[in-house]
């Protein structure tokens, strides 16, 4: 069993302060989650924000126009502030609200803050230009850049008292992180072509005669675009729907998060299902109130205890 440890009662004004700046840089810049984080309450909601803003500020220095080498040294630098966070060296009063509000998160829940610096491992490869050539390769990929996310989330979530299975929580919260990233490879797969970026398998594309790449609103000339994509999702809904076993191993509030965010991702798998082409015309999103819908779902428990039953019938 995973426990989060009970929040403080007391937080101070400059780590309130702080919490404040990462909930803010979370509502900018990445709706879907702060959509997710939205449904739990006040201590955890924060520890995810903080969670999001340092792995923010990674992304963004792997996607930003800094020189290679520049790219590399800002990466160690947070590599050695996290070192700092795991050491209890950053103080309330730091200049830096990122390292402020997750050293306090860190000190509340017990995060796994190895996860971060997998996350930058995953960024450096990004940064070197890698590609791969099997799924099992980016797997690999995946699994730095998302499910370490999904691990560091299980931290502030915990597992209820009692769940049965709740030692294979980090399991399945690794492998919905991977359903995640792989929707996104999906739906990102023309802007990461205009990057310079290839992340689905050399594998894969040849398999279906898109080793041309993707630079224009059609597939390449006598591909099957359609088939990949269709493939692609296929194993992307293999990776949901084990994942989704972490549900019934949360508490109400948390697995609503993440039924949430999980579920907003299925739908946008769905829509890039039902039209492959419109990733390469442009970015797959959901409406608000199609959103809204996922939330309630997540809240009423309904995708917790689908999953519950399916598990109680795989085991009859």
């Amino acid at each position: 069993m995973i426990r989060a440890v009970e929040p403080e009662q007391h937080v101070s004004a400059p780590v309130l302060a702080a919490y404040s700046y990462c909930e803010a840089v979370t509502g900018q810049q990445a709706r879907n989650f702060a959509y997710g984080i939205r449904l739990l309450p006040t201590a955890k909601r924060r520890a995810m924000s903080a969670l999001y803003a340092l792995s923010r500020r990674v992304d963004d220095i792997g996607d930003g126009t800094l020189a290679h080498d520049v790219k590399i040294t800002r990466l160690e630098d947070t590599r050695a502030l996290l070192g700092r966070v795991r050491d209890g060296a950053v103080e309330d009063d730091d200049t830096d609200p990122v390292a402020v509000a997750l050293s306090h998160a860190a000190r509340v829940f017990p995060i796994p803050l190895g996860g971060l610096d997998e996350l930058i491992d995953g960024v450096l490869m990004d940064v070197r230009g890698e590609t791969y050539e099997t799924w099992e390769d980016l797997k690999a990929y995946c699994r730095c850049v998302a499910g370490a996310i999904g691990r560091l989330s299980l931290g502030v979530f915990g597992t209820e008292p009692g769940a049965r299975g709740a030692e294979r929580a980090p399991e399945y919260a690794d492998t919905l992180g991977l359903a995640l990233q792989l929707t996104n490879i999906l739906r990102d797969v023309r802007e990461d072509a205009e990057d310079g970026r290839t992340y689905l398998p050399a594998d894969d594309l040849a398999k279906f005669g898109c080793s041309a790449g993707f630079h224009g609103p059609t597939p390449p000339e006598g591909s099957d675009f359609a088939g990949l994509v269709h493939f692609e999702v296929r194993r992307a809904r293999a990776l949901f729907a084990e994942g989704y076993r972490l549900l019934p191993l949360l508490d109400r509030r948390s697995g609503a998060c993440v039924a949430a965010m999980a579920g907003i991702y299925r739908r946008l798998l769905d829509r890039i299902e039902r039209d492959p082409e419109a990733v390469l015309r442009g970015r797959v999103s959901l409406p608000g109130h199609e959103k809204a819908y996922v939330a309630v779902r997540g809240l009423s428990g309904l995708d917790a205890r689908y999953v519950s039953r399916q598990t109680v019938r795989r085991r009859a």
